[in-house]
């Protein structure tokens, strides 16, 4: 058999806007039709003149992304019309997925992609001179979200909408998103997201659907049996809505995420204007509008605060209200009766299904209590059957600090309503318990939704479980640990609601998009279908015995590090070996998922060139990115630990390009797609027990990348799926940890007993890498890790620095590298959202996709 090179192919020269406009091409086995290029060319030059009202002299290239932007707006909205149309004609099941986060990234280029029409886009702008790849950077991030949980919450939107399921996302428009993250003198510093600063092309304010949404007050009944109650003297803020169109891959659907966002009920206090204070009037307005001025930045840490309680309840407040009125209006049967209403609750759960991502959403099974109870009289156990058969819960989380249970004061003050359903239910709930497990106090204890310890709390997972149909993991792994552990006793009460939801990623952004290289390879191999049925891919698996396809992996793998070096050069002003092993890990800094780890292994590299410097070693970059929550000073302690390295490291010419260490600055949705294409080696090493699932795992696996990682999360499946042949597993299982804790772990003795460790951890506190005149800076980190480790670095890193010389070791040879790379690539079938989100309908929401006509409908949208 035919070797690969083990050296990146070379790209031939080219023309410098040539070479730009291939490496954006989508396909190059496409021909856009003439009169769809003219089309696109007539609509941008509309929008240019009549929308930013600019000529071409004096247009930026900012207004020329955005007159692109309302362009391909013209072709989404006819469809987005078309299929909301089509739901009210036809009114089906409907789901409604609530999350306090999304992460969408950019929209223009995926936009384009799902309707069809990005090689016309490109050729459109060729032609006027101008480059799609340039015009896309314009394009600020939505960055509305920590992480994991919001983007996941974006794939599955997209996802939905390419299945054809009726679904709507629900979340908030902060006004400024993720915060920016710049590295000053090697530590992180936050600046505002201040995303909305220039407008943004693609929402569409819907001001005609303003919600009250009310806070404070106290309940009084208004019968003698005290079921039914009103809400008074409660303080009022509006929700208005601005909805976003979610566009599915070539099938016509355009689904709407809608978002809220707080505005004030009044325009001003006109009795603070006739006593002369013009500056108290702004201020309380100003009040109300906080509730969504800004995103949370913590993402794995509960904090008890009550403008975020305020942020969840306007969410859930706002989108139950919204529910409710598309639940009650109907298409009259009768062309002479200009509306219908449904009045009969008890067919809500027949067309509405409710997700909770997380607990974050957790105030909607009191509020969908009130609505019911107090608005539309309905009684207590008819309105809890009816949420019961319509709300469901996923969990995405084992650390115990990070679930939510928000303390009773709290509660009685902001939502005393409220208060009084959870109080009800969890009375109710206990009584069942009781009828189970009778006389168990300790069972009752355990099992109840308000927590007694250390002050009265309201657990919120555990409402969620107690009022839902289904709860699920994303992992097999987590749901089973959840059983096991965190929800052991609820398991127990009701094994029937407990399900497994393994995570998904959208292979329209997470490899069509990304990765066009690699994409059109594919689609030239096993045709396009893989698109939106990912198990196609494993049709790839005999080509792994092909030479030249392997090769052509491999040379679509250098075109993409090529590029990526080209922007750290730009970025950094740091020069990388293409030829070296790419070996990256990018998300949330946090110590669950051991950053500090590879930072430690790096200098172990760093020791063993030093020593050896004419060694046969693997040339290496390594790149680190990702945000540290403002307030986690052990998490940026980390990031600083991994900059005052790279200073060290990237500057001592005895290593030159064998080593580099990269921090990727501001890590976001755009630079993961540049940074995933990229990658050689995925770096997962989370302890084992402690990661959820992961989603940036399955995309560097599809992406052609190998990973090293623990036996956590959705890192188990992958390996089921690809062959434990075909992956770098390390470090301690479940069940090691668990022995190692019960045992007494005593990360001091590891410390002892490895000596490449131990030689790192006295640089460390010795100050080999520290600022000059701060040699003590990394001291509590070290003492940290020798006399706690709660996260178990030391007891791992031994095996983890042997898994990472057979990495070294295979990298040599590029042949079979690449030929795992692409069963790697052929075995993330499963890791498609749209797999996840099918299990979904099927088992939780039982809804069924759905059919928009092709032909446009004569009637006004219903929203």
């Amino acid at each position: 058999m035919d070797t690969v090179s083990s050296e990146p192919a070379a790209i031939g020269q080219v023309d410098e806007a040539d070479g730009k406009r291939m490496a954006s091409q989508i396909t190059i086995r496409h021909l856009p039709s003439l009169e769809n290029v003219a089309e696109i060319k007539q609509g941008f030059n509309r929008h240019l003149h009549y929308t930013l009202a600019k000529d071409r002299n004096v247009a930026t290239q900012r207004d020329h992304m955005v007159a692109l932007s309302h362009t391909v707006r013209d072709h989404l909205f006819s469809r987005w019309i078309r299929t909301q149309q089509a739901y009210f004609d036809k009114d089906p099941k409907r789901v409604y997925y609530l999350s306090m986060e999304f992460m969408h990234g950019r929209t223009l280029t995926n936009a384009m992609i799902n309707l069809g029409i990005r090689d016309q886009c490109d050729e459109a702008m060729y032609q006027l001179g101008l480059e799609v790849e340039e015009l896309q950077d314009q394009e600020v991030d939505a960055g509305l979200g920590n992480g994991g949980l919001g983007r996941l919450a974006s794939c599955f939107l997209d996802s939905m909408a390419t299945l054809g399921l009726p679904a709507y996302g629900y979340g908030i428009r902060y006004e400024y998103g993720i915060f920016q993250q710049h590295i000053v003198a090697d530590r992180q510093v936050e600046f505002p997201d201040d995303w909305l600063a220039h407008g943004n092309p693609w929402e569409q304010p819907r001001p005609e659907y303003k919600l009250q949404v009310e806070f404070y007050g106290h309940p009084e009944p208004i019968d003698e049996a005290c079921l039914h109650w009103k809400w008074v003297d409660t303080q009022k803020v509006l929700a208005m809505a601005y909805d976003y169109p979610i566009p599915g891959f070539g099938n016509g659907v355009v689904n709407t995420m809608r978002l809220w966002s707080a505005k004030s009920p009044n325009s001003f206090d006109l009795s603070y204007f006739n006593g002369g204070d013009y500056i108290q009037a702004v201020c309380d307005r100003n009040v109300a509008e906080n509730i969504t001025r800004v995103l949370y930045p913590n993402d794995n840490f509960f904090e008890g605060k009550e403008l975020r309680l305020k942020q969840e309840y306007f969410l859930v407040s706002a989108s139950l209200q919204d529910i409710f009125r598309r639940f009650k209006k109907l298409k009259p049967k009768d062309a002479s009766i200009v509306t219908e209403m449904r009045t009969d609750f008890s067919k809500f759960p027949d067309y509405v299904a409710i997700q909770l991502n997380d607990t974050h959403p957790s105030l909607a099974v009191p509020e969908l209590m009130r609505l019911l109870m107090d608005k539309e009289q309905v009684g207590w156990d008819e309105a809890w059957s009816i949420v019961t058969k319509t709300v469901a819960y996923t969990n995405h989380t084992l650390l115990p600090e990070a679930l939510e249970r928000w303390p009773v004061d709290l509660l009685q003050r902001l939502l005393p309503r409220h208060l009084q359903i959870i109080y009800e239910i969890n009375s109710r709930h206990l009584k069942s318990v009781e009828e189970k497990y009778p006389g168990d106090m300790e069972m009752l204890r355990r099992l109840s939704v308000v927590e007694e310890d250390g002050g009265k709390r309201i657990n919120m997972a555990y409402l969620s479980i107690v009022a839902s149909h289904a709860v699920n993991g994303v992992a097999a792994i987590h749901s089973e640990l959840l059983k096991a552990t965190m929800f052991k006793d609820f398991f127990e009460l009701s094994p029937e609601k407990f399900q497994n939801k393994t995570n998904g990623i959208t292979p329209r952004r997470w490899l069509l998009l990304c990765n066009p290289a690699l994409s059109d390879l594919i689609s030239t191999k096993i045709g396009e279908k893989w698109v939106t049925d990912l198990y196609e891919l494993k049709k790839l698996t005999d080509l792994a015995e092909n030479a030249t396809f392997v090769q052509a992996v491999a040379d679509a793998k250098a075109d993409n590090k090529r590029r990526l070096a080209t922007y750290i050069e730009k970025t950094y002003d740091i020069q990388v070996p293409i030829n070296a092993l790419f070996d990256v890990q990018v998300k949330r800094i946090h110590e669950y998922k051991r950053q500090l780890m590879n930072a430690l292994h790096i200098i172990h590299l760093y020791n063993s060139l030093k020593d050896n410097p004419e060694q046969e070693f693997t040339p290496r970059v390594v790149m680190i990115g990702g945000k540290a929550a403002p307030g986690y000073h052990a998490a940026k302690d980390i990031i600083h630990l991994i900059c005052r390295i790279a200073k060290v490291v990237n500057s001592d010419p005895i290593i030159g390009d064998r080593l580099k260490v990269i921090y990727l600055e501001n890590y976001r949705v755009s630079l993961a797609e540049k940074v995933i294409p990229a990658t050689d080696l995925s770096e997962q090493i989370s302890l084992a027990s402690t990661e959820a699932s992961g989603t940036g795992n399955m995309k560097f696996m599809a992406n052609g990348a190998l990973t090293i990682g623990t036996l956590d999360g959705a890192n188990v499946e992958m390996r089921e799926e690809m062959g434990a042949e075909n992956i770098f597993v390390f470090g301690m299982e479940v069940d090691d940890v668990v022995a190692l804790r019960n045992k007494g772990y005593k990360p001091r003795e590891f410390y002892e007993s490895c000596a490449p460790l131990k030689r790192v951890m006295d640089q460390l506190h010795d100050g080999e890498f520290s600022v000059a005149d701060q040699k003590d800076e990394f001291h509590s980190m070290v003492d940290n890790l020798l006399n706690h480790d709660r996260f178990c670095v030391l007891a791992d890193f031994e095996a983890y620095i042997k898994k990472q010389e057979e990495v070294s070791a295979l990298y040599k040879d590029q042949g079979k590298w690449h030929r795992m790379a692409v069963l790697n690539i052929a075995a993330s079938g499963k890791f498609s959202s749209d797999r996840t989100i099918s299990e979904y309908a099927r088992d939780i929401w039982d809804v069924k996709p759905f059919v928009v006509p092709a032909a446009p409908a004569a009637a006004a949208v219903v929203a």
